[in-house]
């Protein structure tokens, strides 16, 4: 069998993810080395058989595996198919150094919640416009990270904090072309990034970038309606170029915004008209 390689890295503009790094692997083996940063993995298909502080170890399905940082460790195909998988890299502002020796000692989780997160963490880091709710899927992805390390008794259901979550919404409405960072709202808010995304989505049911993007998508409507053309719209509404405001466009209103101005009084649906009939003859 012919060795494969794949590999793709970059460095999101994401406090507290200091690398993605996506790879497909069939015969290459990692010899023993550390990280400074945590290392937190997810393998989409075959398996990783690793060694961490003396004791075998391996990435069977569902699986989310977290290495500490400094803590040397290995990695190779646990099958002749070789592996690919999908790592970020976090920073010590996501997890304190406190959380190594239960990393250590339980490094492998199968939690398939947390799987699912890490999955959608991974896609909206590959979106040019995805920064908010790759902050909110990574502030409640370190929440669940340390409920396994250092496990608490259950606590009560806590009503939503509807006070900080008018305060964030009022925040987005005021910063809806610009946007705002989740840190940078925290930090105005005074409230802990986790607990913002908790509170905004039990107060209001939508996530706090779902709703960012839906407030976007209404300002399109909008303009369009005013006859600014597409390309112009997408800055205008906050998006990040004409066909990040197309995808969003469409999947909320059903029609591309191109479309959408066209269908005023009169408009002849494409779906009945004659075949060969030009709109509006």
């Amino acid at each position: 069998m012919v060795a494969r390689q794949q590999v793709s890295a970059w460095r999101p503009q994401v406090p507290g993810i200091v690398e993605v790094f996506h790879a497909h692997f069939t015969e290459h083996a990692y010899p023993m080395h550390v990280h400074e940063a945590w290392t937190l993995l997810i393998v989409d298909s075959g398996a990783v058989r690793y060694d961490l502080d003396r004791h075998r170890r391996g990435t069977p399905d569902d699986t989310v595996s977290l290495l500490p940082p400094q803590v040397p460790h290995n990695g190779s195909p646990a099958t002749a198919l070789g592996f690919r998988k999908r790592v970020l890299y976090l920073d010590l502002t996501q997890l304190d150094e406190s959380f190594i020796g239960p990393a250590v000692d339980g490094p492998d989780l199968v939690d398939a919640l947390l799987r699912r997160r890490v999955g959608q963490l991974h896609t909206a880091l590959a979106e040019p416009d995805g920064a908010l709710e790759a902050q909110s899927r990574l502030a409640l992805i370190g929440e669940r990270l340390r409920s396994h390390l250092r496990p608490r008794q259950p606590a009560r259901p806590r009503r939503p904090d509807r006070g900080v979550a008018q305060e964030l919404r009022e925040l987005l409405d005021a910063r809806l072309v610009e946007g705002v960072g989740l840190e940078e709202a925290a930090r105005l808010l005074h409230a802990h990034p986790a607990h913002l995304v908790r509170a905004f989505s039990g107060a209001f049911g939508i996530a706090p970038h779902q709703y960012l993007t839906a407030r976007r998508v209404d300002r399109a409507r909008r303009l369009l309606l005013g006859g600014q053309p597409p390309g112009e719209v997408a800055p205008a509404a906050g998006f990040y170029d004409q066909s990040h405001l197309s995808r969003h466009f469409t999947r909320l209103v059903g029609t591309p915004p191109g479309r959408f101005a066209r269908g005023g009084p009169g408009a002849v649906p494409s779906a009945t008209r004659s075949p060969g009939t030009a709109p509006g003859r």
